[in-house]
């Protein structure tokens, strides 16, 4: 057995380029993502290929003769490639996906089709582990820990590593606050360690039972038409005109399909037979018989509505009035149906649809004030939050407010239906019962997440879209409902046995017995709820905690998490009381920063919220402290492109007593998503391996001035050897900031150069030490877009790594304001006089050559001057070159080049190798996402040689890649 600190293998390698492909594998299509993710939505979920691979190599000792000789038997420890190989091989990399990612992008560039995935293997979660690399797994980790090491994850949230470490066979603890959370760990991870699939068919059987009740009871309220099955209902919030009381249906658009050829569509219908209609009706139109025109104009956008009748605006504090004063209403206007051939129609509402609903509005009614008495249906109010201020300013006050009366009813019935079903079940199978029970219950989560006035009609891919498409409640204009009598509850069975069996058969196929007579891997999992401050665990008694905390001000779990807790306390809560004492999801102990908290204090909001969450996360991670091993690890997987975030965690690590030893950025985030394409979303998975900190062996103090050249140097080692695995953009600037937290904890207690207001030393902010690590990249990616690493010019400078930084033309105010800085002591204010850039609610937009066009009065200011003598910034003189080609042509283009000598200036040619190099060169069929790109690639075909310009890359379409639909999973 080792006796001292075992040095892990994550604290030299990990398969960083590997798992970011795998990674990215797991996210590719919706309707292959792991069975977790599609058992109950939660948010920010990591992939679980990761979560292997930082759990295993967070225990799993460096290789050295030692072990090699401890397991001389065992070829897979014989020399440290072939032990890294094994490490690839326990998380179901099973081929070598950087090799086949190659393949695949240049047989896509020359447009060939291969065979099969391109890969040779499965997705790499969906590879069983072998029980004789199990066996030998827990032999390797006995020896080097004393005893088999218990993984903990304090912040569970989704379940992913608790659910890789459970599948390994190790001792398991998953942690969470949040009430929905622990539900979710409990079902995903703990049940099926503990019941494997032997639950499947209890829960096929019982499901059915439940399904059947609840459609005897809806299908007086859901007729249909013969041979005709619902797809969806689909609506629009109404308000009424102002000037003429007539209803206004608030819909963007009457679009139902745009298939070329296939069109559909409707029409607004305000008279019938020369009488003016109180109530618009609506006739779906097909084919040739659609006008373009008028399905794509709407009567709302911008907020601001426009009234059918007279034409004229409908202002949005009147439509927000209307709805916060209980007047909004809701108007369908079309049905989407599959004929008994499978074909996919839609028709306009029938006589019977309207009657149903209203028959639907007396039912709930009927039945509410018992049902709100007996806990079947949530009366709560909805909070005040950063997340809820949107339903909020629409009227949508309760909770129950976020459903139709019929949606309502549809809820409601299964809640009645599961609550009888409970002594059933116990009756039948005392010993599974509560298991099987709590995987029936979760149905309702998915049902809830498809079935609102927040689940939309996807007009492309003609399917429904769930609510939460995106971390919010946002507010839709028109919704889509789901049959509620057949079709929805059977669909959430169908997902939850697709769901569950997958999972099980995973966990079971994992470590299964090979060998006649021999037992399976027994899993031990222990799910809590509580805060991750206290934990009930023993001191010093975990080998690993590997955590994914909340990501500062990412995601608003809790303000989420309401939407189902109203409703599930009454059926989960039935279940696991513990999990749901609260009315609400507990807000005041989340660890988020979340300014909605403080917004009774003004202008400090923000920075209070960023106090709060620092000192939750110090509490964390000092209970954290607590409760692992002297020799234990530490990992924290942490994504965010905000310097703040970074800072906050940063001196919560230190603060509680903990060194960064290394860290690995793992591009974790589906590609080409149209959120990225639009708004530079982080892609990377920042791992952090800490330490508990050992005392420090001299007590003179240390500066930011002393280890300042020693954050530059890891830095810039960290980014050039990151590059090199496929890390670029705002994930090469975050691949940074672990190395330099690093450098701070082996030195901490670490003070700022300069004092505070009374002359007396300061601890070191990390923000301070991050602000070198950046001034470090940007030389170094300066350098390698043109060439040369002299400076161009500082707005320039900007342009350059902005463009190569973000790879979009928006980005984050503050992400911008950092940038500045670092180039050369920029501000925004002074980028924004320039016409580099526009600023607006918290984000800043890059310019495009005519946006910067200057009057000939301020033709001496920064900007795209055609008549200027002379440019003091490259940049500008770049974007009157390309305002000239797109306005008049290439040929003045070349002369305006010529006029200057631009042709043959080293600057000018470094600014345009520079931007091609920056600038995503990237075509949606055939068009250029970001114009300057095909401007630039013209100009520099035409008359720059010496430019190297890049292959582009052609996409059919960008996706988004948080949506999810009807037919895939979540």
């Amino acid at each position: 057995m080792t006796t001292s600190r075992p040095r892990v293998l994550i604290e030299d390698w990990l398969p960083v380029a590997e798992l970011g492909i795998e990674s990215r594998r797991e996210r590719a299509a919706a309707n292959a993502i792991p069975p977790l993710n599609s058992l109950h939505i939660w948010w920010a979920r990591r992939p679980v290929v990761a979560s292997a691979a930082v759990v295993l190599a967070g225990l799993l000792p460096e290789w050295s003769p030692e072990l090699r000789d401890a397991f001389e038997e065992s070829d897979e420890l014989g020399d440290s490639a072939s032990y890294r190989a094994w490490l690839l091989r326990l998380i179901g990399i099973w081929g070598d996906p950087v090799r086949a990612r190659r393949t695949l992008d240049a047989a896509n560039a020359s447009g060939v089709k291969l065979k099969g995935n391109g890969y040779g293997y499965k997705q790499a979660y969906k590879n069983p582990i072998s029980r004789s690399d199990i066996i030998l797994l827990h032999r390797v980790l006995v020896h080097t820990w004393g005893e088999l090491p218990t993984v903990a994850d304090v912040t569970a949230g989704g379940g992913s590593i608790p659910w890789s470490s459970s599948r390994y066979g190790l001792p398991t603890l998953a942690n969470d606050l949040n009430g929905i959370a622990a539900a979710v760990l409990r079902a995903g991870v703990d049940v099926p360690a503990r019941q494997g699939a032997t639950l499947l068919e209890p829960i096929k059987q019982w499901g059915r039972l439940l399904c059947a009740r609840v459609e005897e009871r809806l299908r007086p309220y859901f007729p249909l038409a013969a041979g005709e099955g619902v797809v969806a209902y689909i609506w629009a919030n109404a308000v009424a005109c102002p000037r003429t009381g007539r209803l206004v249906p608030l819909m963007p658009d009457k679009w139902l399909r745009k298939t070329a050829g296939k069109e559909v569509a409707v029409r607004l219908i305000t008279s019938l037979d020369g009488v003016e209609l109180t109530e618009p009706r609506f006739e779906v139109v097909e084919g040739r018989a659609v006008d373009k025109i008028d399905a794509a104009t709407g009567y709302v956008a911008g907020g601001k509505g426009v009234s059918p009748y007279d034409n004229l605006v409908i202002d949005s504090e009147y439509i927000k009035a209307e709805a916060q004063a209980g007047r909004m209403s809701q108007v369908m206007y079309a049905v989407a149906v599959k004929t008994a051939g499978g074909k996919k129609e839609f028709r306009s509402p029938t006589e019977g649809d309207l009657t149903s609903l209203k028959d639907a509005s007396a039912e709930l009614a009927r039945l509410k004030s018992d049902w709100i008495a007996a806990e079947i249906l949530p009366s709560e109010d909805v909070d005040p939050g950063l997340k809820t201020q949107e339903p909020l300013r629409f009227g949508m006050t309760s909770w129950q407010d976020f459903f139709t009366d019929r949606q309502a009813l549809v809820h409601g019935v299964f809640g009645e239906e599961f609550a009888t079903l409970i002594p059933e079940v116990r009756a039948a199978m005392p010993d599974k019962a509560d298991d099987v029970l709590f995987e029936l219950a979760l149905m309702q989560g998915k049902a809830l997440n498809y079935n609102s006035r927040l689940t939309s009609w996807h007009v492309t891919r003609q399917v429904m879209r769930s609510v939460f498409d995106s971390h919010n409640l946002a507010f839709k204009w028109t919704f889509a409902e789901f049959e509620g009598a057949r079709a929805l509850y059977s669909w959430c069975l169908d997902q939850l046995v697709y769901a569950y069996g997958g999972i099980a058969t995973l966990m079971d196929e994992t470590g299964a017995a090979d060998i006649a007579g021999d037992q399976a891997v027994e899993r031990r999992v222990t799910v809590t709820q509580g805060g991750a401050a206290s934990l009930p665990y023993d001191a010093g008694s975990i080998a690993h905690i590997c955590m994914d905390p909340p990501y500062y001000d990412n995601v608003m779990y809790a303000e989420l998490a309401d939407y189902f807790y109203v409703w599930e306390k009454r059926t989960l809560g039935r279940l696991v009381p513990e999990y749901f004492q609260d009315a609400l999801s507990d807000k005041n102990n989340e660890a988020v920063a979340n300014p909605a908290r403080f917004a009774a204090m003004g202008r400090r909001k923000s920075e209070l919220a960023d106090l709060d969450y620092e000192s939750k996360m110090t509490a964390i991670f000092a209970e954290s402290h607590r409760v692992l091993r002297g020799d234990g690890v530490l990992s924290v997987m942490f994504t965010h492109k905000r310097a703040e975030a970074w800072d906050t965690l940063g001196m919560s690590l230190l603060q509680a007593g903990f060194t960064i030893e290394t860290s690995w950025p793992v591009n974790t985030e589906a590609e080409y998503s149209l959120h990225q394409a639009n708004m530079n979303s982080a892609a990377s998975t920042i791992m952090l391996v800490c330490r508990k900190r050992e005392g420090r062996r001299d007590d003179h103090k240390v500066y930011l001035d002393d280890i300042e050249d020693d954050i530059r140097l890891a830095a810039r080692e960290a980014a050039t050897r990151f590059q090199h695995d496929g890390i670029d953009g705002v994930d090469l600037l975050l691949s940074t900031y672990g190395p330099t937290l690093s450098v701070i904890s082996q030195s901490w207690p670490v003070y700022s150069s300069t004092p505070d207001a009374d002359g007396r030393d300061q601890l070191l902010r990390p923000e301070d030490a991050l602000a070198l690590a950046r001034e470090e990249i940007v030389d170094l990616r300066r350098s390698r877009l043109v060439g040369r690493a002299a400076k161009v010019d500082t707005l320039t400078d900007f342009v350059l790594l902005a463009w190569d930084t973000f790879g979009a033309r928006e980005f984050p105010f503050d992400t911008a304001r950092l940038l500045a800085l670092a180039v050369g002591g920029l501000d925004v204010d002074a980028l924004e006089r320039a016409r580099v850039l526009s600023k607006s609610s918290g984000k800043v937009r890059l310019l495009k050559p005519k946006e910067r066009l200057r009057r000939e009065a301020d033709s001496e200011l920064p900007g795209v001057t055609p008549e200027a003598a002379a440019f003091d910034y490259m940049i500008d003189a770049v974007d009157t070159a390309l305002y000239i080609a797109e306005v008049d042509g290439q040929q003045a283009a070349k002369r305006f080049l010529d006029v200057h000598g631009f042709t043959s200036n080293v600057g000018f040619v470094s600014t345009l190798q520079g931007l091609v190099n920056a600038i995503p060169r990237t075509k949606v069929k055939g068009a250029w996402v970001v114009p300057e790109a095909g401007l630039l690639d013209t100009l520099c075909t035409l008359y720059f040689d010496d430019v190297v310009v890049p292959e582009a890359t052609e996409l059919a379409a960008l996706v988004d890649a948080n949506e999810n639909t009807l037919f895939d999973v979540e």
